[in-house]
């Protein structure tokens, strides 16, 4: 493979790998390399819309990848995560492959589908080699896991394929991290553990001497150099990829001028896109499960139902926890209620399910739509502009938006309902009730647009091209001094 490769691997879930991949990606290209992003499978229901798709749409990958690629200063590729799993419910993920949906593949048992899908992986992978100066490579969960060794391509197979140089990153705050480091390295066979070139100790809060002997007794029984301690850091400025880590709110509710509150559902899909709103000056973000949390908000604030994976289960539990009747009370009390995307289907009438992608169900009945499940998925960038908007959202009138789509469901005005209220963007992408006060729109990445930032709150948010350039200069500070270069210098001839 003519790039060379640095491939970052974690002890467990959730140790930092995927920071510190988007880290090292901005590292790179600052040093003026070709760099690309690979993982080659990853499961999350935070997905993106990126080139190399169909001819008529784009292809989905997974958000970390999205951005490390925009870190990279690369233009994102479906080949940079050429499989995404996309959890439906417990035992059963939607399978995209290289950017599409293929049900063959989400119908296959795990380990046959690992045999099937490697050639077209390790082909994506050489193909980024080939382009690249650089690639930075994330792996999965732990690339110890000895029970799913013989059909893991995620972590070494992709680590031996690319030679690449391995970073073991492990989450210190947890406690154990030196068991995880030398466990992890121990249960490798002696061809993996020749790729380790260094231990990452990632958020430690402290004194780092009081770390000694720890990282020299480590290195004493493994071979393996500690290269660098790095501090806690909560406000780096990416969202989590997986799941609702919320670190809390940095304002209380009574300094706030006004709480955002998300209801986490299950199946909650592209919770991502409201990273950009924990820095507004003034506003306070939470992720909401009760109902009292929700009968706690004022009529200033906004509940926010988000996409889904799976609406008709999110709707479900919605009921089941009693927070269908706090969104209509809160928006019966004129407060603002805002749906994107699956969030847009509850807040209509019905979901019609002809085909069995979904399920039918009720919806909130707050606008007057009907939503029917297409065979087809729509994934797809858009530019749109929003017409008159009044009450709670007039401040978008007019405003220019770009966004993805990523969606099976084809909603449109409930017929016998339509003086309820109307459309407020062309090719039905958004509506609002007569009221003024409940708003649903299919474009993902609403907040993510400097433009309607400006419209809805008057300000600007750090961008992240800053945050890729804030993350870079975190490591270059943490690492020890020249080992990021020697990661990808040029191996001895032997």
């Amino acid at each position: 493979m003519p790039a060379r490769c640095v491939m970052v691997l974690g002890t467990t879930s959730g140790a930092g790998k995927s920071w510190l991949a988007t880290a090292l990606c901005r590292w790179y290209a600052r040093q003026g390399v070709k760099v690309a992003p690979f993982k080659a499978q990853n499961m999350s229901n935070n997905a993106r819309v990126v080139a190399g798709g169909s001819e008529e749409q784009g292809g989905e990958i997974g958000s970390a990848q999205y951005f490390q690629a925009l870190a990279a200063r690369a233009v994102p590729d479906v080949r940079m995560n050429p499989l995404l799993l996309k959890p439906e419910r417990d035992t059963a993920s939607q399978v995209v492959m290289l950017g599409q949906v293929d049900e063959a593949l989400s119908r296959m048992p795990w380990r046959a589908r690992s045999a099937a899908v490697w050639p077209r992986i390790a082909q994506a992978l050489d193909e980024l080699g080939a382009e690249n100066e650089v690639v930075v490579i994330e792996g999965a969960g732990s690339p110890a896991e000895i029970n799913l060794r013989e059909s893991d391509f995620v972590n070494m197979r992709t680590a031996q394929r690319a030679r690449a140089r391995c970073l073991l990153v492990t989450d210190i705050d947890r406690g154990g991290a030196f068991a995880h480091l030398y466990g992890t390295w121990a249960l490798l066979p002696e061809e993996d553990r020749a790729l380790l070139a260094g231990f990452v100790l990632n958020k430690f809060r402290g004194d780092a001497s009081l770390l000694a002997p720890g990282p020299q007794q480590l290195q004493a029984l493994t071979g393996v150099p500690t290269v660098a301690t790095l501090p806690m850091w909560w406000q780096h400025g990416l969202p989590e990829e997986d799941g609702v880590f919320d670190d809390g709110s940095t304002l209380s509710a009574a300094k706030a001028a006004r709480t955002v509150a998300v209801v986490a559902c299950p199946r909650i899909s592209n919770l991502d896109e409201f990273q950009p709103l924990k820095r507004v000056p003034g506003l306070r973000l939470v992720w909401v499960r009760s109902a009292a949390a929700l009968a706690a908000l004022g009529p200033q604030d906004w509940i926010v139902l988000p996409g889904s994976k799976h609406t008709s289960s999110d709707l479900h539990w919605l009921r089941a926890q009693g927070l269908d009747r706090a969104v209509a009370a809160h928006a019966a009390a004129g407060g603002a209620v805002l749906g994107i995307c699956g969030g847009l289907q509850m807040l209509g009438e019905a979901l019609v399910d002809p085909h069995g992608i979904d399920g039918n169900a009720p919806g909130l009945g707050l606008l007057p739509l009907v939503t029917v499940f297409a065979r087809e998925k729509t994934v797809r960038h858009r530019q749109a502009r929003f017409a008159a908007l009044h009450g709670a959202w007039s401040a978008l009138s007019g405003v220019d938006v770009g966004g993805y789509e990523i969606h099976h469901g084809q909603t449109a005005a409930h017929p016998q309902l339509q003086g309820d209220g109307g459309a407020v963007m062309p090719e039905g992408l958004a509506w609002q009730n007569a009221r003024g006060n409940v708003l649903g729109v299919y474009l993902h990445g609403l907040f993510e647009d400097a433009a309607v930032l400006r419209a809805l709150f008057g300000t600007e948010v750090p961008t992240l091209d800053a945050t890729f350039d804030g993350l870079a200069d975190f490591i270059d500070t943490h690492f020890a001094p020249g080992l990021l270069a020697g990661l990808v210098a040029p191996r001895p001839s032997t």
